[in-house]
């Protein structure tokens, strides 16, 4: 009965979201791996195309690539920590799905690189057990949605075990791979599995985002005692930048990314080169936000939340998360008890449509934040403008 209920308003959804698509859709471009992509609104008849995509490539030659500073943690620690070691499909000779571990397995052997069948409640368990036993396994996934596989041994064992043996056994195990909505991957690859994770007792949960923290914040998680879901971006390993050698990042810090005064976006992951292309527009047009970058999607930072909040007293979330029982939904009601009488507004979230991803390109683009959206929220935030329609 409930698929049945269903059904209709995805297709309404369907209906309007092509409605809403420009006729003039421009196809991406054929690439190796993944693109640094923002999604960039297509003027096309003094209209906005909500869902057509503009690539923006990294044009420096400098810095590395996002998974390259990935591989360069996962090198750095493995190197200084022989108990340090990797478990997952294709994670040894093919380098990992998204080249993390590219020829680690030259270097460290194919038992600190453990290539494994393709039974995510299995490998994901093993690691668990080897974490029990004073190794430190990084566990891949070679999409986030597979994890679903994996719930029980996530739930039940990563997050409980140190609770439920008394203290007798640490798990200090890093779990890893992409997610988020890619390019045309179809519902079952584009899943987005934070709030499923965050309701799960004893298991931290980080979002990294830039070629930086990316590396330094692996890093620390690979060194936590604490079990770890690590989530990457999909569409975020060709991003460049620079490293800081020797760096550790904490995992609880929130990152400042733009100091303002008119009002704090709350963002993660790719969301944060969402919000920072609306705020080139929103700059011109004299607004002046404050952008922060959660990181920790569990615990959250509430002090660096909380400093923001009471300067510009109004709050934006941008997410990628659905909206229904998302991170967004957690952290608005952690706002509203902890912070209500610093509010001037109420909060706002932006977050992606409660409907499956859609494998058709424009669709796919309808049903996650652009960035017209939160320059319109803030506009009707900080100036009382009138929703984008």
């Amino acid at each position: 009965m409930l698929q049945l209920q269903l059904a209709p308003a995805c297709a309404a959804f369907a209906a309007e979201a092509i409605s809403r698509a420009s006729l003039n859709t421009r196809r991406l471009p054929s690439t190796s791996v993944s693109l640094p992509l923002t999604r960039q609104p297509l003027r096309h008849a003094g209209k906005t195309s909500r869902g057509s995509l503009q690539v923006t490539a990294a044009k420096d030659k400098k810095g590395k690539l996002m998974w390259e500073a990935l591989r360069e943690a996962v090198d750095e620690e493995m190197e200084k920590d022989p108990n340090v070691c990797v478990i997952g499909e294709d994670v040894g000779h093919y380098g990992g799905s998204y080249k993390v571990t590219y020829d680690l397995h030259k270097k460290y052997g194919d038992f600190r690189l453990l290539d494994t069948p393709i039974c995510e409640n299995g490998f994901v368990g093993m690691g668990i057990g080897a974490a029990m036993t004073g190794l430190r396994p990084v566990i891949e996934g070679m999409n986030m949605g597979f994890l679903l596989l994996a719930y029980n041994q996530i739930s039940n064992n990563a997050g409980m075990l140190h609770y439920t043996s008394g203290g007798q056994f640490k798990v200090p195990v890093v779990i890893r791979g992409p997610g988020g909505v890619g390019r045309q991957l179809g519902a079952e690859h584009s899943q987005r599995l934070e709030s499923y994770f965050q309701s799960i007792p004893g298991v931290q949960l980080v979002a990294c985002s830039t070629v930086a923290n990316s590396k330094a914040l692996l890093k620390s998680a690979i060194r936590s005692d604490n079990p770890i879901i690590f989530f990457e971006h999909v569409l975020l390993y060709n991003v460049k930048g620079e490293t800081q050698e020797g760096y550790y990042q904490p995992l609880e810090k929130a990152e400042l990314v733009r100091e303002g005064g008119d009002v704090t976006i709350l963002c993660y992951s790719r969301m944060r080169y969402v919000v920072m292309q609306a705020v080139q527009s929103l700059e011109k047009q004299g607004f002046d936000p404050e952008v922060v970058d959660l990181i920790s999607l569990k615990p959250f930072d509430l002090e660096t939340i909380t400093k923001s909040i009471k300067k510009t007293r109004k709050c934006i979330i941008v997410e990628e998360c659905m909206k229904t029982g998302g991170i967004g939904a957690s952290l608005s009601a952690v706002i509203n008890e902890s912070l209500f009488n610093e509010l001037d507004h109420e909060v706002v979230r932006l977050s992606s449509q409660d409907v499956p991803t859609a494998y058709a390109f424009e669709l796919e683009a309808a049903t996650i934040v652009q960035p017209e959206e939160v320059e319109a929220a803030v506009q009707r935030v900080v100036a009382g403008a009138p929703v984008l329609a």
